[in-house]
């Protein structure tokens, strides 16, 4: 079973992304994608690692998330991914040149058959005014068609808005 969750910026996305995976009653993993280069962002991620029990195992992964998923799913696990437009930024700044494309790939590819619960966050960044820079166009268009695919490929889509879930697609897992 596949769940995209998608929200804006401190739209309560993660928070109900951790609720869903507690209710599975499965065994829980946690993969973080974030790289912490400042202050700020270890404090976004200090946030998130005091929310979560030690019931969790967090693996760190902020490239090859395909990889990492094929290797953490089991029937009787359930793994949530926080964030995929992270990773999508890790890759973008990547030195190695078509990084993006082959691990969106690797994604796509194993997504479909993963056992157990995969619950995937991310932000919706394409609502908003078309941004002036180059990269920053490339990436709302990258990120917006990353989640059309995951959306074809998931059991459920959840949009959360002021921390209140609006189902898109599917129903409860």
């Amino acid at each position: 079973m596949i769940e995209l969750i998608l929200g804006g910026a401190r739209s309560g996305k993660s928070r109900y992304a951790e609720q869903q995976a507690l209710a599975s009653n499965k065994k829980l993993t946690y993969i973080a994608t974030a790289q912490i280069l400042d202050d700020e962002m270890a404090r976004r991620v200090d946030i998130h690692k005091q929310r979560r029990t030690s019931d969790w195992c967090t693996v760190e992964e902020p490239y090859a998330l395909g990889k990492v998923l094929q290797e953490k799913a089991h029937q009787d696990h359930c793994i949530l991914v926080d964030c995929l437009t992270l990773w999508l930024s890790n890759l973008l700044h990547s030195d190695k040149a078509n990084a993006w494309q082959e691990e969106k790939n690797s994604l796509l590819q194993v997504l479909p058959a993963l056992p157990g619960l995969i619950i995937l966050v991310s932000n919706e960044v394409g609502s908003g005014i078309v941004p002036m820079g180059k990269l920053s166009r490339r990436y709302v268009d990258e990120i917006g068609w990353l989640h059309q695919d995951i959306a074809s490929l998931s059991d459920k889509v959840t949009y959360i808005v002021a921390g209140l879930p609006q189902i898109l697609k599917g129903q409860g897992l």
